[in-house]
């Protein structure tokens, strides 16, 4: 361990639980609690439990590279500092400006969600007011303190946790017939086209909602840079993760998929601002909680603020990291006594500020399309991970260092990296395939793929600034600092 020396001006304060509630809470949000129904709905339950099932084996894959990097290299920067040393300086350039950009729209995505979700008990209080006050919430929590965040999202996470828990323990005592009547037992897999609805081309459709829903399980990277003991709590937060993430959505999908039929039209409905037709309201509805709608809002609620308060952390760290690496100003890489990069905090929550505003300007449409824009951020990401990795551990072995020194080694390489690099791929272009294949007009296919040209840009503009090459695995640097 005294090797590895991090980054110096930040605070190494999450420990193992902090660790594993941040992936925990970045990944499990409304793309559990309310858009699983839309998913057994166009995919029907065998669909979308096999297409959330593949989609949990190509995060598994990601999460074993992500392990074996962040391990050796515990940096805020993680995929910039990842895809700088080990693919070239523009692809890390490209890499970190795009997962910073990804996460502080995302920001502002929660703070349109929140005032939606706050409309349910107060619907005549002006949505603007309750994004203030939840933004001045985020950014509170960040300020203080990496410890004051990582509390924050173990408890956010935990409710979420629960929630889950008592869904699928109710669940399935009511598919065996303890609770609410009879069992079901397997009708609901054969009503209508069930299991399977749409062929290839629903479950198609349906990766695309599961890999979104699963992503926030690399926060555990950018994390890593303040995490404490780094070599031993990594790795078994990322063991952990995985299971329990794979377990909860796979898990919710198999229960809603027996208890309700896809053929059910409120499920159509399953969107943020309809809670009271969320598989999970209908769920215990039927199981006789009372006030279930009124639960679930505020289960959807503490997950929104979750994703928001993990979008902070994210973006802000990124751009601390890119500011160290010479890629952003220096003056966002500068930390308070408490180790807070508070520069970096208060451009992203500006950021935040302003991207919200844009919902409130004419139709919208600015703000949609920055939302599109960031959509396929976090699976450029995801690819980006996938090829350091493989370039990480083919420059390890050429430069004479042995496997076994490794704090954590992933699994099936080389085969891991490229099988989620090519998942994701086709994750990528077919997000919107009838865009592609079908007579759509410029305006939706742009944005539906927008975030890939931007990405595409950042790398080819700072190469040509630059004319830095790539990086030649020989000498690539593998310094643990």
């Amino acid at each position: 361990m005294s090797d590895l020396v991090g980054q110096s001006d930040l605070h190494r304060g999450l420990k193992a639980r902090h660790l594993n509630m941040i992936a925990i809470g970045g990944a499990i949000g409304t793309g559990l609690f309310v858009a699983s129904g839309q998913s057994i709905s166009k995919a029907g339950p065998g669909g979308a439990l096999l297409a959330y099932a593949a989609i949990g084996f190509m995060v598994y894959l990601l999460m074993q590279s992500l392990g074996e990097m962040s391990t050796y290299l515990p940096v805020a920067g993680s995929f910039e500092t990842y895809g700088t040393r080990f693919v070239s300086p523009s692809f890390g350039f490209a890499t970190g400006w795009n997962y910073w950009f990804n996460w502080a729209i995302t920001v502002a995505a929660e703070l349109v969600a929140a005032a939606i979700v706050m409309k349910y008990w107060l619907p005549d209080v002006p949505s603007w007011l309750w994004s203030a006050v939840f933004l001045s919430l985020l950014f509170a929590l960040n300020c203080a303190s990496v410890k004051a965040f990582g509390e924050s999202e173990f408890w956010f996470a935990s409710i979420k946790v629960l929630t889950v828990i008592v869904f699928l323990v109710v669940g399935v005592a009511m598919i065996v017939g303890i609770l609410s009547g009879p069992s079901p037992g397997f009708s609901n897999w054969t009503t209508g086209e069930a299991p399977f609805v749409g062929g290839f081309t629903g479950m198609l459709a349906i990766f695309m909602v599961a890999g979104f829903s699963f992503q926030g399980t690399e926060l555990i990277a950018v994390a890593s840079g303040e995490a404490e003991e780094p070599e031993r709590t990594i790795p078994k937060a990322i063991r952990a993760v995985f299971y329990r993430i794979v377990l909860f959505y796979v898990g919710a999908i198999a229960v809603i998929g027996f208890l309700l039929p896809h053929t059910d039209p409120r499920l159509l409905g399953s969107d943020i601002d309809k809670v009271a037709v969320s598989p999970f309201t209908l769920v215990f509805e039927r199981a006789g909680v009372l006030g279930a709608a009124t639960l679930i809002n505020a289960v959807i609620l503490t997950s929104i603020l979750s994703a928001g308060n993990s979008g902070m952390f994210a973006s802000t760290r990124m751009l601390y990291g890119l500011a160290r690496g010479g890629k952003a100003p220096a003056i966002f890489g500068r930390t308070t006594r408490r180790g807070v990069p508070m520069n970096a905090l208060l451009a992203t929550t500006a950021i935040g500020a302003l991207c919200f505003l844009t919902s409130l300007i004419g139709d919208g449409s600015a703000y949609i399309w920055l939302v599109s824009a960031s959509g396929l951020a976090g699976f450029i990401t995801w690819m980006g991970i996938a090829w350091s990795h493989y370039r990480f551990r083919k420059a390890y072995v050429l430069q004479g260092r042995r496997l076994e020194d490794l704090p954590f080694r992933a699994r099936w390489f080389p085969l891991g990296p490229i099988v989620a690099l090519l998942m994701c791929a086709i994750v990528i272009v077919g997000q919107n395939y009838e865009a592609l294949v079908g007579n759509t007009d410029v305006k939706t296919l742009l944005s539906s793929y927008l975030g890939l040209p931007l990405f595409l840009a950042l790398w080819a503009g700072h190469k040509l600034v630059t004319r830095s090459p790539s990086v030649d695995l020989a000498t690539a640097d593998l310094s643990r600092r």
